[in-house]
């Protein structure tokens, strides 16, 4: 623990090293652009919960991949899926 105040609130104090930025904070990928994303992720832009994700990519109106554990969902799946839903 430090006993510089801006350090614990998270921010530098003048004279301190910037943080070194790795590949993933120097761009932000909109949305839409992305390849794929989490269930978590899927669930907080479509406001559906986890068990109704899931029955989608069952019924396979969601397409995902698995990578090692990590189940993503394709985005551009996802879209079509709310775009189908609302020209229903």
């Amino acid at each position: 623990m430090t006993d510089d105040p801006l350090q614990q609130s998270g921010q530098r104090s003048p004279g301190s090293p910037l943080p070194r930025a790795n590949d993933r904070d120097e761009r932000v990928v909109p949305f839409r652009e992305r390849l794929s994303c989490t269930v978590d992720e899927a669930c907080v832009v479509t406001g559906l919960g986890r068990t109704k994700l899931y029955e989608l990519i069952g019924s396979g109106q969601l397409i995902t991949t698995t990578i090692g554990r990590r189940r993503l969902v394709i985005v551009r799946s996802l879209l079509e899926l709310v775009d189908r839903t609302i020209s229903a």
